[in-house]
């Protein structure tokens, strides 16, 4: 039985704790191309998708959700990333002709999820993702974000919780990294290769020869999994998780993201490739809680 299972019906997740970066110019395309692992030219108005920004070794500064509103770019990520990874994104922009800012304070950002909701969005929306003069950007079967212009009349439907909607993304295996994992993990240790998030054959950006040796060199041993059980206590970000090999209990990562309900949790970690779907887990702190990992809902090859 899920931790948290989707609503009968969709319901309007507010979500406060996601930030907005514009980007505009007439060179806005070419720019991103060359810092992000998606391929940005490839996204006409209205089309929208995953992606990563790396620093020089590859390591991530962000994930996120791109859209193109066709004069204008959109990132959608998570807000205490933005101390650290919006600097790097404007650094080379000053020999471009792009303009980029934080434009948060502009833009609504929501989640929707429900079943019926694909229904829901061809009779509001019709067959563009453009709507209300935002845009509806789909990230799993039956969840999407909405991202609209601050003042849009809102979709007349149920509010959902915040926390629940990082619940449904964890159990979608959706990369969300906070600050605290910044410069930790290669993209495809967050599964972005498995959603769409990197293009092999789209030529150089930043951190593109780790990325390029992690696929055709097997050099990443790694990937982001789900994770279910039932514990003992309050389970925070980047706490450790411990695997069991036989009488004994070993390090195996921490954890990415986490949706708790009492003594139940489902979470994300970055955790070696190779292990047995059977593999036992706990929280370090939390010697009797018990944890196993779930199917993921995608493949991990490319």
């Amino acid at each position: 039985m899920p931790v948290l299972t989707i609503a009968s019906s969709p319901k309007l997740y507010p979500l406060t704790d996601r930030a907005v970066i514009s980007l505009t110019g007439e060179e806005r395309v070419k720019y991103l191309q060359g810092q992000v692992t998606c391929d940005i030219a490839a996204l006409a108005p209205g089309d929208a998708g995953p992606g990563g920004h790396c620093d020089s070794k590859g390591k991530l500064w962000a994930s996120f959700w791109v859209a193109n509103l066709g004069e204008q770019l959109l990132l959608v990520l998570n807000q205490s990333l933005l101390a650290r990874q919006l600097p790097e994104l404007k650094k080379f922009a000053v020999f471009s002709k792009t303009d980029i800012e934080e434009v948060s304070d502009r833009w609504q950002v929501y989640g929707l999820a429900g079943e019926g909701l694909s229904h829901w969005l061809s009779h509001e929306a019709g067959d563009s993702n453009l709507w209300q003069g935002g845009i509806i950007i789909p990230v799993a079967a039956e969840h999407a974000l909405l991202v609209l212009p601050e003042g849009a009349t809102l979709p007349d439907l149920p509010a959902g919780d915040e926390q629940e909607w990082q619940g449904l993304m964890i159990q979608a295996g959706l990369p969300d990294m906070g600050a605290e994992h910044q410069g930790d993990y290669i993209p495809q240790m967050l599964n972005l290769q498995a959603i769409g998030g990197i293009s092999f054959n789209k030529g150089c950006y930043m951190g593109q020869e780790t990325v390029a040796r992690a696929k055709y060199r097997g050099a990443n041993k790694k990937a982001m999994f789900v994770v279910e059980g039932t514990v003992t206590g309050d389970v925070t970000v980047n706490q450790d998780l411990e695997l069991q090999l036989g009488e004994n209990w070993r390090r195996a990562g921490t954890v990415l993201n986490v949706y708790q309900q009492d003594d139940k949790c489902v979470l994300t970690s970055v955790l070696n490739k190779d292990l047995d779907s059977n593999t036992v887990l706990r929280i370090k702190d939390q010697p009797d809680s018990r944890l196993q990992l779930l199917p993921l809902p995608y493949r991990l090859e490319d």
